[in-house]
């Protein structure tokens, strides 16, 4: 179920990556490799000009990117790597013995062999769908709608608002169903509302494609563009409803507690007691996230034509379908190729193997961990943890504009966290799912009922906080406000970011830079506001609340000063979370460094010093290289930083970075001591 709050936060909203060992003592390589690619390196430029091109430049230069990615990076090496894991995992479990009914190794053989078979799932067309298409056309009026809407919540599918179960954040220790603005195709609502060329074209162009999905059930090409158009003109008076992206990163004012008698207030033309009916809950209260979308919602409903709604939901239905072509085509030369620039539809299996991964994590996961995951791992990453949280809580104490009061409640939080590394105490059994090797739209459907089910049985039940929101093989980690925690599966516990046979230097300045990032996020803008047992709670003095937000927004400042593809800017506020976590997470992985023998001594490696390998190999986390029409959607919706500037931004704000490659004033990427980023 999508969860769209941004309560769950990882170190990249791709693909993250970090690895399990805790680091050795050494201070050279007994093997006599070193651990960081030199040939990468740029060293015409000098350090303190631009760190990223230096320590990455030739790679850059040489880097095509594949022609089935929005871009390249040490991440998306990672990501690859491990999805050939998965596939080579799937691909023996479809192709090898018979697995009894309703194992593991039997439900992934035949949902990924369901998958993989194009030829029956292109021919079938959009026949799996024939019911839900016609049902939705018998629809006449708004409660029609709305009870038409609720049933496919039922069946995973997501329409004209956004539902999930999570945590209450008033009250931690039980979940509220909770609904939020959704109802646009676009990214966000800015894509509705710009006037620039570029914008325009895109809302061209999304009417031809939406145009094209009408023909491919049935329409023809005039009513289909008529459809089409009326679409793009109900999206764009629902964006102008959205709060913005640095809106949503508010937990207060996205906080709204509504009895269910009162919705009918809010939004009228929603009949809440049918809906929560159709839904198939029993509560007296919900949470509504932006308040002001679903009054313009409501008096939509009443304004437009019921046909256009009807429209609506068809064109979301099919896009949600496991259907084949020509409605993959579709939608990846629009949501692809014309909005991220990839230029060719990913191999069959990529998409197969994602798909299976994405539904039924927790079955593919318990076979990953056991192939891939040994139990030590564990272990070696709880130590690293560890040292990097004691260093977190020195650093604390140590804080000149921190009251007391506010600081012991910071402790507190810190000595807190939860740690889950790894994967689940707990899989899903999956109960109920019968996967049937030819029936891949059935086999889907019957998971997203699935996870739905299981959503659904939460509603004002305890929060069970052993639960996991990444599945074991995931690419990623997360800090969880609610929870209080930092969680790290398996499938980013690996190489290449860590070597175990590497120096402390390289180690920390990869993975202690990440696992420090995700627990400065629980002491980020958002973060903060949440107390040790998650509970959204406002625990600081004024005055300390104060020092923070001028601290913060020098943050704000200094990203709002990057420009990318000559003109655009990076927006501060919005990646004002995660540039807080990752410069944080850099200077407590530095002082962990410094504790190790590598740390506290100047002895060289390859003819650089322990410092200079520690902020190279902080460097090379971000190695990237993405489409330009990716990076101009990324600047409106990605809560990250360019990796550019994840890397330069960190280390300018860092006096060891200074001295360790001799930056000095005059340097592009000095910063004066009093505009230097100090929080944590």
């Amino acid at each position: 179920m999508h969860i769209p709050k941004l309560w769950v936060w990882g170190i990249l909203s791709l693909t993250v990556v970090i690895a399990p060992f805790s680091c050795k003592d050494s201070t050279s390589s007994s093997d006599n490799r070193s651990f960081l690619d030199f040939s990468s390196m740029d060293t015409t430029i000098k350090p303190g000009e631009d760190f990223f091109s230096y320590a990455n430049g030739n790679w850059y230069r040489q880097t095509v990117i594949p022609s089935d990615q929005a871009g390249w990076s040490t991440v998306h090496v990672l990501f690859e790597d491990n999805r050939k894991k998965l596939h080579s995992m799937l691909d023996e479990l479809a192709a090898g013995q018979t697995y009894a009914q309703g194992t593991p190794e039997q439900m992934m053989g035949d949902l990924y062999a369901g998958a993989m078979d194009s030829a029956a799932i292109d021919r079938n067309g959009y026949a799996p769908l024939a019911d839900d298409l016609n049902r939705i056309e018998q629809i006449t009026s708004v409660e029609g709608l709305v009870k038409e809407c609720a049933y496919e919540y039922t069946v995973g599918d997501e329409n004209i608002f956004g539902v999930f179960v999570a945590p209450d954040d008033r009250d931690a220790t039980v979940n509220k169903l909770q609904f939020f603005q959704d109802g646009l195709s676009l990214p966000t609502r800015d894509y509705y509302l710009y006037e620039d060329s570029a914008s325009v074209n895109i809302r061209n162009e999304f009417v031809q494609y939406v145009a094209g999905m009408f023909k491919a059930i049935g329409a023809d090409s005039i009513s289909a563009l008529t459809d089409a158009s009326a679409i793009l003109e109900l999206e764009t008076k629902l964006a102008k409803a959205h709060v913005s992206q640095v809106e949503l990163r508010d937990p207060v004012k996205n906080y709204n507690k509504f009895a269910l008698k009162d919705l009918a207030v809010l939004a009228p033309e929603i009949n809440w007691t049918a809906f929560i009916t159709g839904y198939g809950v029993t509560t007296d209260s919900v949470l509504v996230g932006q308040p002001g979308y679903f009054k313009e919602l409501s008096r939509q409903l009443k304004a437009t034509p019921v046909r256009v709604w009807k429209n609506k939901l068809k064109l979301k239905l099919v896009e949600q379908a496991p259907l084949g072509d020509p409605f993959e085509e579709l939608k990846f030369s629009f949501y692809s190729k014309m909005l991220r620039g990839i230029q060719e539809r990913p191999a069959r299996w990529k998409k197969a193997t994602r798909m299976v991964n994405d539904l039924a994590g927790d079955l593919l996961g318990r076979l990953y961990v056991k192939k891939y995951f040994p139990e030590d791992a564990k272990k070696k990453m709880l130590v690293l943890v560890n040292n990097l949280q004691q260093v977190y809580e020195s650093r604390i104490h140590k804080l000149d504009w921190m009251g007391d009061s506010t600081r012991q409640k910071a402790l507190l939080k810190l000595k807190s966290f939860e740690k889950k590394i790894g994967y689940p105490d707990k899989w899903k059994d999956y109960a109920g799912v019968q996967i049937v090797r030819n029936n891949h739209f059935n086999n889907v459907r019957q998971l997203k009922i699935y996870k739905f089910r299981q959503e659904l049985a939460k509603v004002d039940k305890p929060v069970d906080k052993t639960e996991w929101f990444m599945n074991a093989a995931e690419v990623n980690a997360y800090y969880n406000p609610s929870f209080n925690e930092i969680v790290f599966p398996a499938g980013i516990l690996q190489p290449p970011f860590f070597d175990p046979a590497a120096d402390d230097a390289v180690n920390y300045g990869a993975i202690g830079a990440i696992i420090g990032h995700e627990m400065t996020h629980g002491f980020d803008d958002q973060g903060r506001q949440y107390d040790a047992d998650g509970n959204l709670r406002d625990w600081w003095t004024a005055q300390d609340a104060e020092q923070f937000k001028q601290r913060a927004k020098v943050v704000i400042d200094q990203y709002n000063a990057y420009t990318v593809l000559d003109s655009l800017h990076v927006n501060g506020a919005l990646t004002l979370g995660e540039n807080i976590a990752d410069i944080g997470g850099l200077m407590i992985a530095y002082e962990a460094f410094k504790n190790t023998p590598q740390g506290r001594s100047d002895k060289k490696i390859d003819g650089y010093t322990p410092d200079q390998r520690f902020f190279l190999s902080y460097a090379v986390c971000w190695r990237s290289k993405f489409r330009d029409e990716t990076i101009k959607e990324r600047l409106l919706t990605d809560p990250h930083s360019p990796e550019r500037f994840r890397a330069n931004g960190s280390v300018s704000c860092m006096p060891e970075f200074y001295e360790a490659f001799a930056v000095q004033p005059g340097d592009k990427m000095y910063r004066a001591d009093s505009i230097r980023v100090k929080i944590w």
